[in-house]
């Protein structure tokens, strides 16, 4: 794909991932509608890339309200013309803890964010896609978590959300297909994020901000974790070769043989039983 002069809109552009997605993208001529929760963030993050010649504007934006979703969808259409790339990038993530403990509110944020945040951004922007039938592509951010579920991690609440990420991605992929719109999932691993800061900006109605806890293992690691940059390098080249399943550490494979190889196990015990 020529990223040049395509308009791409970017959720949870303010840093992370999404900054690294809207990096990538300003250096290949790309415009940016930039959209993200932290407002003061995501305007530095869009002024910064304005600086540096790219075309941006700054959507401060809740994934979890459609009625916003489709508001930034009209205000992409109205600065840009046209709109060709869309990155269903917001997430968060609650602090480590069983599934069994997990309140209601933290269950309805999840939710809310991580799995409508994309179905918004399909339901408000796929039409635009296919308005100036030009094609296009969607890319939807999973996590590796969303392919497997790592023991002893407390992240079953964050997990059980990507794991529908993949299916949600895996269905537009097989609608989509001959339409000359390309549909992504992005599973990564440790990436050097702030997603666990996510809850300091949590919305009254699902229980509003608090504190994360002091860092955890799994913290730590993300900030050991891939640079945002390269992760946005990964995905515009697997945009531009098709590639449906995105990953970005190949010791991952190791977790996926092991959660697969039980899955075939169990068919092997159907012939125990006579069926």
């Amino acid at each position: 794909m020529d990223f040049r002069g395509k308009t791409a809109v970017v959720t949870g552009a303010a840093q992370g991932i999404g900054l690294g997605i809207c990096r990538a993208l300003a250096r290949r001529g790309a415009n940016l509608a930039m959209a993200d929760i932290a407002e003061a963030p995501l305007k530095a993050a869009c002024a910064a890339l304005g600086r540096d010649g790219a075309e941006a504007i700054a959507l401060p934006l809740d994934v979890s309200d459609e009625g916003a979703v489709r508001f930034a969808a009209a205000a992409a259409e109205a600065q840009f013309g046209k709109v060709h790339l869309l990155f269903n990038n917001a997430g968060v993530v609650t602090p480590p803890k069983p599934v069994s403990e997990i309140s209601l509110a933290e269950w309805n944020w999840l939710v809310a964010v991580n799995l409508f945040g994309a179905i918004h951004g399909i339901r408000a922007f796929l039409p635009l896609l296919r308005k100036h039938g030009e094609g296009g592509h969607i890319v939807n951010t999973a996590s590796i978590a969303g392919l497997q579920v790592r023991a002893g991690r407390g992240t079953g609440g964050y997990a059980a959300t990507k794991f529908a990420v993949v299916a949600l991605s895996e269905s537009l992929a097989q609608e989509l297909a001959g339409s000359g719109i390309g549909v992504s999932v992005l599973c990564p691993a440790a990436v050097d994020t702030k997603i666990y800061e996510a809850p300091r900006r949590r919305p009254a109605r699902f229980g509003g901000p608090f504190e994360p806890p002091a860092p955890d293992d799994a913290r730590i690691a993300l900030a050991d974790g891939m640079k945002p940059d390269e992760v946005g390098e990964r995905v515009l080249r697997a945009i531009s070769e098709g590639e449906f399943y995105i990953v970005t550490h190949a010791e991952t494979q190791a977790w996926l043989e092991e959660r697969h190889a039980r899955i075939i196990a169990a068919f092997g015990q159907i012939a125990r039983f006579g069926s």
